[in-house]
């Protein structure tokens, strides 16, 4: 049987896969080019298998050694997660917690939940990074993140799920805007022609699409807006209309614009924030609390 691995090794190998650079490896691992080279020759050693392909010019991964990177990053997260439940073990709601929040989430909700998690638990410090679901997703995987508030539907397969609440979409546009006249809204094709998308990559614009029933959406004039609240200015110029989360509308995103918000007719479009975690995780009560406490 091969020496099992250490992992250090297995953190010089990942890293390396990463950058396909030992130079730039050896940065990030913060050692010398030598040792990271030592360190992934006795991995190889011990394992009896030839991980990594070099020669003067490129480094690229044998087909053995990308699926070891794909085993080791797994090893790797449950190794953190085992520190993470020693240091947590002495108390809960305690220490630093590393949580993802997407773009169309972050302004409206954690103004009211952030005083919250300060009040009731000050030894406890929420560490936020702001970006796109898939982004989080992924700094999840790799340990980066403890939990990530996206919006459902998203593919969280292999993940801890706590569906928290719907936030119904609301349509948007100028207050005379005949679009917006009616007591009751419905997405017909007509209104959906006109409607505005944020860019690619951006969860809302898929929920956006589903909600009009279309695949895609040509966009006016190859415009897309990169923020909510871009779009909501695009739509203030007269560009079109477009769908604003439930959230952003109560949250006041609209005041001092001339434009109006119109719930849909039911049943409204909708989508579903949810808690992600990873199902290894030990911060199980942290992940528990802070679903509470967003759903109230």
């Amino acid at each position: 049987m091969a020496a099992l691995p250490t992992i250090k090794q297995l953190r010089y190998l990942i890293t390396l896969s990463e950058t396909l650079s030992f130079t730039k490896a050896a940065e990030l691992c913060f050692v010398g080019q030598s040792t990271l080279s030592a360190g992934l020759k006795e991995l190889e050693d011990s394992l009896g298998v030839q991980l990594v392909e070099r020669d003067k010019h490129s480094v690229s991964m044998t087909p053995i050694g990308r699926g070891v990177v794909e085993r080791a990053k797994r090893l790797i997260v449950q190794a953190d997660d085992l520190v993470d439940f020693v240091e947590g073990a002495a108390g809960s709601m305690e220490g630093v917690i590393k949580l993802g929040v997407i773009p169309t989430i972050a302004p409206f909700l954690l103004p009211s939940f952030l005083p919250k998690i300060r009040e009731q638990y000050p030894n406890l410090k929420v560490a936020l990074r702001e970006d796109l679901s898939a982004n989080l997703i992924d700094k999840l995987n790799r340990h980066e993140l403890d939990f990530a508030l996206i919006a459902l539907p998203y593919d969280t397969e292999g993940f801890l799920v706590k569906e928290l609440f719907d936030d119904a979409f609301w349509l948007i546009g100028n207050e005379h805007d005949p679009a917006l006249q009616d007591e009751e809204i419905h997405l017909t094709n007509k209104l959906t022609d006109r409607i505005l998308l944020l860019e690619e990559g951006n969860c809302l614009r898929d929920h956006t699409l589903k909600a009009c029933k279309r695949v895609n959406l040509a966009s006016h004039e190859g415009i897309e807006a990169t923020s909510v609240l871009t779009l909501v200015q695009m739509v203030e110029s007269g560009l079109g209309i477009a769908l604003l989360p439930g959230m952003a509308v109560k949250f006041g995103l609209l005041k001092q614009t001339n434009l109006i918000a119109k719930p849909l007719s039911s049943p409204s479009p909708k989508r579903k924030i949810a808690l992600l975690a990873r199902p290894s995780t030990a911060r199980i009560e942290e992940f528990n609390t802070l679903a509470k406490l967003i759903k109230a």
